[in-house]
């Protein structure tokens, strides 16, 4: 009995559960369309030159060091190269041949391990350390590409649980939604509460330098 090396559930044999062999998969099926849209975010300020100025004039335009750093050699092209360079050294191949632009060696070197991805998870020791870093690249550029939404605090869900007491989560909502659904327990809190349920968080918010009950942190309920 081994365990996968991903999510550690028990396996009778291989080394990644077929859950996780599915979604590593997925992943490396997004890695091309996650490296393009990188490109977006390389200038976060979004500053251009003005027309007519003398281009020796301009400053250079920002540049966003963490998109640059997961579009350069080190970055995704060079994390799946190096695994699939890995790999086929293990299957006793010669080398895997390295040509093109960025985009093209990203998609091949993705397509090389995609399709030996089967193997990979029935036969290779390396593919836990191997998913795991796909995992990781893929929440890098996610960091990137799909930043959280600004939402606004409305306070603690009051819905009432079997054992009597109050659910507890932080309700946040989000611009332009019609309700609020909590989380935790999923009650549905529509627009005509937020206002009770924001007097009912300052109602309960301690003074200014009042001690904090330990555990409570935001976004867990009070009650776990």
């Amino acid at each position: 009995m081994t365990t996968c090396g991903l999510c550690e559930r028990e396996l009778e044999q291989g080394y990644l559960c077929p859950g996780c062999t599915r979604a590593t998969g997925e992943r490396l099926d997004r890695m091309p369309k996650l490296y393009g849209a990188l490109a977006a975010f390389l200038q976060p300020s979004g500053r251009r030159p003005e027309l007519g100025r003398a281009q020796g004039v301009e400053a250079p335009l920002p540049v966003s060091e963490p998109v640059l750093n997961l579009r350069g050699p080190g970055g995704i092209v060079g994390v799946l190269e190096d695994w699939r360079s890995a790999m086929q050294a293990d299957r006793g191949w010669g080398q895997p041949a390295v040509r093109g632009a960025t985009e093209d060696r990203v998609r091949a070197a993705a397509r090389g391990l995609s399709l030996n991805l089967e193997w990979i998870a029935s036969s290779w020791p390396m593919a836990g350390a191997f998913a795991e870093e796909i995992r990781d690249l893929e929440r890098s550029v996610l960091s990137v590409v799909n930043q959280p939404e600004r939402t606004r605090r409305l306070g603690n869900c009051v819905e009432l649980m079997a054992d009597g007491s109050q659910c507890g989560a932080v309700l946040r909502v989000a611009h332009g939604v019609t309700e609020v659904r909590c989380a935790w327990c999923g009650a549905v809190w529509p627009p005509d509460t937020w206002m009770t349920l924001a007097r009912l968080q300052q109602a309960a918010t301690p003074p200014a330098g009042a001690p904090v009950e330990a555990g409570a942190a935001e976004g867990h309920p009070s009650h776990a």
